[in-house]
């Protein structure tokens, strides 16, 4: 039972993650904390780090404070909240970072019809230079009106 437990909770989590994503770009990336998000949108440096991965170390120092609780408090529901959040970060860096920005050129020649979609629905967030009228979503649901044939 503990297993079907563990399982359902690194799931949820992982799922709770993609609303987590939509609501954090949507309220507070692109609402009071613009200020870390904006370099984002509009490049206005040339170091390859940007003031919004701060955004990534938020997620990963409470990842690791629930592995540190599961492993020195004994709380053993602990380890699937901080591998769901783990295993989310991994791939929204792998989808966002890595596929749609570029920031590691690989995965270039993915052209099936949902990384078409992403492509598309991520490039009509980013024509938005400015804080407002960015449609903003998360990284696995993606508005069905992006994935044309």
């Amino acid at each position: 039972m503990q297993i079907f437990l563990w399982i359902l909770i690194f799931f949820g989590t992982f799922a709770i993650m993609e609303f987590n994503a939509w609501f954090t770009h949507k309220y507070i990336m692109h609402g009071f904390l613009w200020s870390l998000h904006k370099d984002h949108h509009k490049k206005d440096h040339k170091s390859w780090f940007e003031r919004n991965d701060a955004f990534f170390i938020f997620y990963a120092i409470v990842s690791m404070t629930l592995f540190y609780l599961w492993s020195y408090e004994d709380l053993w529901y602990c380890l699937p909240l901080a591998l769901g959040i783990l295993a989310y970060g991994i791939a929204y860096f792998t989808v966002h970072d890595i596929f749609i920005h570029q920031r590691f050129k690989i995965f270039r020649n993915a052209n099936n019809r949902y990384a078409k979609g992403v492509r598309r629905a991520h490039k009509m967030h980013h024509k938005h230079l400015g804080k407002e009228d960015g449609e903003c979503f998360g990284m696995l649901v993606v508005p069905f009106k992006y994935f044309k044939k």
